[in-house]
């Protein structure tokens, strides 16, 4: 059994990125749990607050401690990741030499209005997972373009992205458990 985070890079109420997160989790099977990170009251970061990080930013690390891996999903802000996402990574991985997130495998996946469907904000996360020694998966990448018919009446993945997602998925949880076997193999 996996524990994933989902760390939703969006906190608007209707977010596109929050319900394609949460479909997402409809289509892993029921031995996987999800659990949403809540970012919304992280302060904004601050070095000196290192030494005695508030109570929000400490959740956070116990949460991303407690998951066999992680799932960002995040929209596009002016061709990059949203501040809020961004504040919620530096925070976890502060201070320097206590990331919560390294070794930690991750899926990156984004929705957008727009045709590229955050595909720049996706590498811009790549890149920085990959200074945090996040493996992350590369392939299939996922670069939602948000139109009628993406997600059901009841919050499912409509029927012309469900197969495609469904795969996003299961590559995404076969990659977790190949990080995590490796890790129990090594350490276990």
């Amino acid at each position: 059994m996996s524990q994933i985070l989902v760390v939703v890079g969006s906190l608007r109420r209707e977010s596109f990125n929050r319900q394609l997160a949460e479909a997402l989790v409809k289509l892993a099977p029921s031995d996987v749990t999800f659990k949403f990170a809540e970012i919304a009251d992280l302060p904004l970061y601050n070095q000196d607050d290192d030494a005695n990080q508030a109570e929000p930013v400490k959740r956070l690390k116990a949460a991303i401690s407690a998951s066999d891996g992680v799932l960002f999903v995040t929209p596009e802000y002016n061709r990059s990741v949203p501040g809020v996402l961004k504040n919620a990574i530096d925070h976890a991985s502060r201070p320097y030499g206590q990331s919560a997130w390294a070794g930690k495998p991750a899926g990156v996946i984004g929705a957008s209005i727009g045709s590229i469907g955050s595909a720049l904000a996706q590498q811009h996360l790549r890149n920085i997972l990959a200074y945090l020694d996040m493996p992350t998966l590369g392939q299939p990448e996922a670069f939602i373009h948000v139109k009628d018919g993406l997600f059901t009446e009841d919050g499912q993945v409509g029927e012309g992205s469900r197969e495609f997602l469904q795969g996003w998925m299961d590559a995404f949880l076969a990659w977790v458990n190949k990080h995590v076997s490796k890790h129990v193999s090594k350490h276990g």
